[in-house]
């Protein structure tokens, strides 16, 4: 168990807050895509033993959200089976300050995308209800049955838990953390800890932010029956009230109950922080949008890269990095005519002038192809890292399948999913 909540304690600390992209919603038919590619990379994948290392599920997650990151930057760039050169048709926004606000251009056309300033004062909070401090090993709550209500915008729900003879405050105290996350009513809730004392407490976020004009709070908790025991667990007790994005759009005041709005249906805003005086919304030029997009590609590529030194200076396993790094090496001429130009650690940057030059000449075809070569090859090392991230780790060959006889194995997505599982099996 240590071990899976190492490896899932890494995942959220290291990459659970990274806000979803349009482009991770897909169609049916590139689901079954995937699907068939984990089940063909299982029927041919031999029976292996994972090499006991601490850091074995780290690299792998590492590996399989450096792949997404990847995949997503072909996807911003361009949508499958399109040429990049069509980018240069397409309408992308720019923000002057993306840390404070970022945007996306969501209109049909044109039509009403006009260049606006934005400036934010206060971001849209959630309400955040925090607990006492009770000890762990301790017994303050009586063998019985409890309840509590919750009311949540218009809506009222009854959760039912209950206390068993010698159960100490943290098992009650995730009892009640499981039932509030588990029953979907629109708050999610944690442990804090004080490790010091030695106690934790409950606290309960609303996954709404802001309140309308005839609102104080987005929910209450209370209890007419079980009044005592709400006392000791006091969440009930509202640590942050929820509020309203406050910003200016063209120095005209405005609130939203949300951080992310649409204006004039054609920018999609999300607020992310406060900012440093007023925010420029426009639409990029042609070369700008491809350089930002070419930009992003080669961030991710220099990730995955970095993923691979990582491991290769830990475990001597270069697998990861001799594909990865291969792909600029058999092109390293041809992306040098395009700006794109490696150091010695084979990390890809761009020259945005170099790019905008040999864009605008007579050779921009030959540059497009060897454009499009690139983002193909990253797509192809993405999708084949994401399949089957264990193929990288240190592992040793128990047996290799009997081959023209082997079988589909659906539900082994790849070992993957079973990584987190003991290692000395």
């Amino acid at each position: 168990m240590a071990r899976i909540d190492a490896a899932y304690n890494y995942f959220m600390t290291t990459y659970g807050n990274n806000i979803g992209s349009r482009y991770e919603s897909h169609k049916k038919s590139e689901l079954r895509d995937t699907y068939n590619k984990i089940v063909k990379a299982n029927k041919e994948a031999p029976l292996y033993k994972i090499n006991d290392s601490e850091d074995i599920g780290q690299f792998a997650i590492d590996i399989k959200e450096h792949a997404n990151a990847m995949t997503l930057s072909v996807s911003n760039l361009t949508s499958t089976g399109e040429d990049i050169s069509s980018v240069l048709e397409k309408r992308i926004a720019s923000s002057s300050d993306p840390n404070s606000v970022d945007v996306l251009y969501v209109g049909d056309s044109t039509d009403g995308a006009e260049d606006f300033t934005i400036q934010v004062d206060a971001l849209a909070k959630p309400q955040v209800n925090t607990g006492n401090f009770l000890l762990s090993e301790g017994h303050d709550f009586e063998e019985g049955q409890y309840s509590f209500d919750l009311d949540i915008r218009n809506h009222s729900y009854e959760f039912q838990f209950n206390v068993n003879k010698n159960e100490t405050n943290l098992t009650v105290q995730n009892k009640i953390v499981r039932l509030l996350n588990t029953s979907d009513v629109g708050l999610s809730a944690k442990l804090l800890s004080n490790d010091r004392a030695g106690s934790k407490a409950i606290q309960i976020v609303s996954k709404s932010t802001g309140v309308a004009d005839d609102e104080n709070t987005l929910f209450n908790i209370s209890s007419s029956i079980s009044w005592r025991e709400l006392n000791i667990l006091g969440i009930d007790n509202v640590t942050q009230q929820p509020s309203n994005s406050d910003f200016k759009l063209n120095g005209v005041s405005h609130q939203s109950l949300s951080n992310t709005f649409t204006v004039n249906k054609t920018y999609e805003l999300i607020l992310k922080r406060p900012s440093n005086g007023e925010v420029s919304i426009g639409l990029m030029n042609d070369t700008e949008a491809l350089s930002k997009g070419i930009t992003q590609l080669l961030d991710s590529y220099n990730g995955m890269l970095d993923i691979g030194l990582k491991y290769n200076e830990a475990h001597q396993n270069r697998t990861l990095f001799n594909e990865i790094s291969s792909i600029a090496k058999n092109d390293a001429s041809k992306l040098a005519a395009v700006g794109i130009q490696s150091d010695s650690m084979n990390h890809l940057y761009l020259d945005k002038d170099v790019l905008s030059d040999v864009i605008n000449s007579e050779n921009k075809e030959s540059a497009f192809e060897t454009l499009n070569n690139l983002k193909n090859s990253v797509s192809k090392a993405a999708s084949k890292a994401s399949i089957n991230p264990m193929n990288y780790v240190d592992k040793s060959i128990v047996e290799y399948k009997n081959p023209g006889k082997t079988l589909s194995a659906p539900y082994a997505s790849s070992a993957y999913s079973g990584m987190m599982m003991n290692y000395g099996l």
